[in-house]
Protein backbone atom coordinates (compact mmCIF):
# COMPACT_ATOMS: atom_id res chain seq x y z
CA UNK A 1 0.00 0.00 0.00
CA UNK A 2 2.99 2.04 0.24
CA UNK A 3 3.05 2.51 -3.42
CA UNK A 4 -0.72 4.20 -3.59
CA UNK A 5 -0.88 7.42 -5.29
CA UNK A 6 -3.83 9.04 -4.97
CA UNK A 7 -5.38 11.31 -7.75
CA UNK A 8 -6.91 14.22 -8.08
CA UNK A 9 -10.60 13.89 -9.46
CA UNK A 10 -9.90 16.97 -11.35
CA UNK A 11 -6.15 15.92 -12.82
CA UNK A 12 -8.19 12.75 -13.86
CA UNK A 13 -8.57 12.73 -17.67
CA UNK A 14 -10.06 10.46 -19.80
CA UNK A 15 -6.75 8.51 -20.91
CA UNK A 16 -8.73 6.73 -23.57
CA UNK A 17 -10.07 10.11 -25.27
CA UNK A 18 -6.93 11.60 -25.06
CA UNK A 19 -4.62 8.70 -26.70
CA UNK A 20 -7.07 7.97 -29.58
CA UNK A 21 -8.82 11.25 -30.38
CA UNK A 22 -6.52 12.09 -33.45
CA UNK A 23 -5.93 10.49 -36.45
CA UNK A 24 -7.81 7.50 -36.36
CA UNK A 25 -11.16 6.56 -36.96
CA UNK A 26 -13.75 5.68 -33.99
CA UNK A 27 -16.86 4.41 -32.62
CA UNK A 28 -19.02 7.45 -30.73
CA UNK A 29 -18.42 6.64 -27.16
CA UNK A 30 -21.93 6.10 -25.57
CA UNK A 31 -20.93 3.82 -22.64
CA UNK A 32 -22.43 7.33 -20.12
CA UNK A 33 -25.76 7.08 -22.29
CA UNK A 34 -28.59 6.14 -20.76
CA UNK A 35 -30.87 3.13 -22.92
CA UNK A 36 -34.04 4.54 -24.11
CA UNK A 37 -36.55 3.72 -26.36
CA UNK A 38 -35.40 4.19 -30.06
CA UNK A 39 -37.38 3.88 -33.47
CA UNK A 40 -36.88 4.95 -36.70
CA UNK A 41 -38.45 4.39 -40.08
CA UNK A 42 -36.55 4.87 -43.80
CA UNK A 43 -38.35 4.97 -47.55
CA UNK A 44 -36.95 4.07 -50.56
CA UNK A 45 -38.32 3.08 -54.43
CA UNK A 46 -37.20 1.23 -57.08
CA UNK A 47 -37.90 1.71 -60.67
CA UNK A 48 -38.89 -1.90 -62.91
CA UNK A 49 -40.82 -0.88 -65.71
CA UNK A 50 -44.12 -2.14 -67.08
CA UNK A 51 -42.98 -5.68 -67.95
CA UNK A 52 -41.49 -6.04 -64.69
CA UNK A 53 -44.29 -4.20 -62.62
CA UNK A 54 -46.82 -6.98 -64.14
CA UNK A 55 -44.92 -9.94 -63.67
CA UNK A 56 -44.37 -9.24 -60.22
CA UNK A 57 -47.99 -8.48 -59.45
CA UNK A 58 -49.23 -11.67 -60.94
CA UNK A 59 -46.42 -13.62 -59.53
CA UNK A 60 -44.93 -14.67 -62.42
CA UNK A 61 -41.47 -13.56 -62.31
CA UNK A 62 -38.74 -16.27 -63.50
CA UNK A 63 -36.40 -16.17 -60.37
CA UNK A 64 -39.43 -15.94 -57.69
CA UNK A 65 -41.66 -13.33 -55.70
CA UNK A 66 -39.68 -10.57 -55.07
CA UNK A 67 -41.84 -8.76 -52.49
CA UNK A 68 -41.44 -11.54 -49.87
CA UNK A 69 -37.52 -12.16 -50.50
CA UNK A 70 -37.53 -8.46 -50.21
CA UNK A 71 -38.71 -8.37 -46.91
CA UNK A 72 -36.80 -11.16 -45.63
CA UNK A 73 -34.07 -9.49 -46.70
CA UNK A 74 -34.65 -6.21 -44.82
CA UNK A 75 -34.76 -7.83 -41.90
CA UNK A 76 -31.06 -9.47 -42.47
CA UNK A 77 -29.86 -6.16 -43.26
CA UNK A 78 -31.38 -4.51 -40.31
CA UNK A 79 -29.78 -7.36 -37.91
CA UNK A 80 -26.24 -7.29 -40.19
CA UNK A 81 -25.97 -3.37 -40.50
CA UNK A 82 -23.17 -2.97 -37.47
CA UNK A 83 -21.35 -5.59 -39.95
CA UNK A 84 -21.58 -3.67 -42.79
CA UNK A 85 -21.09 -0.01 -41.65
CA UNK A 86 -17.78 0.32 -39.72
CA UNK A 87 -18.62 2.83 -37.10
CA UNK A 88 -21.69 1.89 -36.42
CA UNK A 89 -22.86 -0.04 -33.01
CA UNK A 90 -24.38 -3.69 -32.98
CA UNK A 91 -27.53 -2.66 -31.22
CA UNK A 92 -30.58 -5.19 -29.54
CA UNK A 93 -33.29 -5.14 -32.34
CA UNK A 94 -36.84 -5.27 -30.64
CA UNK A 95 -38.57 -5.23 -33.24
CA UNK A 96 -38.78 -4.27 -37.05
CA UNK A 97 -41.05 -4.49 -39.84
CA UNK A 98 -41.19 -3.74 -43.67
CA UNK A 99 -43.87 -2.77 -46.08
CA UNK A 100 -43.67 -2.65 -49.66
CA UNK A 101 -46.41 -1.00 -51.56
CA UNK A 102 -47.16 -1.24 -55.58
CA UNK A 103 -47.62 2.23 -57.44
CA UNK A 104 -48.77 0.97 -60.96
CA UNK A 105 -48.56 4.89 -62.21
CA UNK A 106 -44.57 5.34 -62.28
CA UNK A 107 -43.72 0.95 -61.73
CA UNK A 108 -42.41 1.69 -58.87
CA UNK A 109 -42.74 -0.86 -55.48
CA UNK A 110 -41.63 1.70 -52.58
CA UNK A 111 -40.27 0.06 -48.88
CA UNK A 112 -40.65 1.44 -45.80
CA UNK A 113 -39.03 -0.03 -43.07
CA UNK A 114 -39.39 0.63 -39.13
CA UNK A 115 -36.70 -0.41 -36.61
CA UNK A 116 -36.92 -0.46 -32.90
CA UNK A 117 -34.51 -0.99 -29.80
CA UNK A 118 -34.07 0.08 -26.47
CA UNK A 119 -30.92 1.33 -26.81
CA UNK A 120 -27.74 4.12 -26.41
CA UNK A 121 -28.29 4.84 -29.33
CA UNK A 122 -30.45 5.33 -32.63
CA UNK A 123 -31.31 2.80 -35.32
CA UNK A 124 -31.56 5.25 -38.31
CA UNK A 125 -29.02 3.21 -39.77
CA UNK A 126 -30.53 -0.12 -39.48
CA UNK A 127 -33.85 1.11 -40.96
CA UNK A 128 -32.11 2.75 -43.89
CA UNK A 129 -29.84 -0.59 -44.24
CA UNK A 130 -33.82 -2.98 -44.36
CA UNK A 131 -34.89 -0.41 -46.83
CA UNK A 132 -31.51 -0.97 -48.81
CA UNK A 133 -31.41 -4.38 -48.59
CA UNK A 134 -35.06 -4.91 -49.56
CA UNK A 135 -34.56 -2.73 -53.00
CA UNK A 136 -31.30 -4.95 -53.76
CA UNK A 137 -32.81 -7.66 -53.39
CA UNK A 138 -36.03 -6.47 -55.98
CA UNK A 139 -33.71 -5.33 -58.15
CA UNK A 140 -31.42 -8.80 -58.16
CA UNK A 141 -34.62 -10.84 -58.90
CA UNK A 142 -35.77 -8.52 -61.50
CA UNK A 143 -32.67 -7.38 -63.60
CA UNK A 144 -33.21 -10.67 -65.37
CA UNK A 145 -35.95 -9.58 -67.24
CA UNK A 146 -35.34 -5.52 -67.16
CA UNK A 147 -31.40 -4.68 -66.25
CA UNK A 148 -33.03 -0.90 -66.38
CA UNK A 149 -33.92 -0.40 -63.28
CA UNK A 150 -33.58 2.48 -61.07
CA UNK A 151 -33.24 2.65 -57.24
CA UNK A 152 -34.34 6.13 -55.87
CA UNK A 153 -34.85 8.08 -53.13
CA UNK A 154 -34.24 6.24 -49.90
CA UNK A 155 -34.30 8.77 -47.00
CA UNK A 156 -35.60 8.60 -43.26
CA UNK A 157 -38.53 9.89 -42.56
CA UNK A 158 -38.85 9.61 -39.27
CA UNK A 159 -37.01 8.76 -36.20
CA UNK A 160 -37.55 9.41 -32.32
CA UNK A 161 -36.62 8.48 -29.12
CA UNK A 162 -33.11 10.02 -27.56
CA UNK A 163 -32.20 13.64 -26.24
CA UNK A 164 -33.16 14.83 -29.38
CA UNK A 165 -36.82 13.21 -28.95
CA UNK A 166 -38.84 13.15 -32.34
CA UNK A 167 -37.71 13.82 -35.52
CA UNK A 168 -39.65 14.11 -38.92
CA UNK A 169 -38.35 14.40 -42.69
CA UNK A 170 -38.97 18.12 -43.38
CA UNK A 171 -39.22 17.41 -46.88
CA UNK A 172 -42.83 15.42 -45.92
CA UNK A 173 -44.29 12.44 -45.12
CA UNK A 174 -45.93 9.48 -47.35
CA UNK A 175 -49.73 10.20 -47.02
CA UNK A 176 -50.68 7.82 -44.57
CA UNK A 177 -48.52 8.93 -42.15
CA UNK A 178 -49.88 12.42 -42.19
CA UNK A 179 -52.57 11.89 -40.15
CA UNK A 180 -50.94 10.55 -37.30
CA UNK A 181 -48.28 13.31 -37.57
Amino acid sequence: MANLKVINEKKLKDWAKEIFKKNSFNMIDVSSKKETFRRALASGRIYVGKEVFNLIRNKEMPKGDPITLAEVSAILGVKKTSELIPLCHPLPIDHTATKIIMHEDDSSLEVFCVVSAVAKTGVEMEAIMGVNAALITIYDLSKIVNPHLRIDNVKLLIKEGGKSGLWINPDGLPEFLKDIF
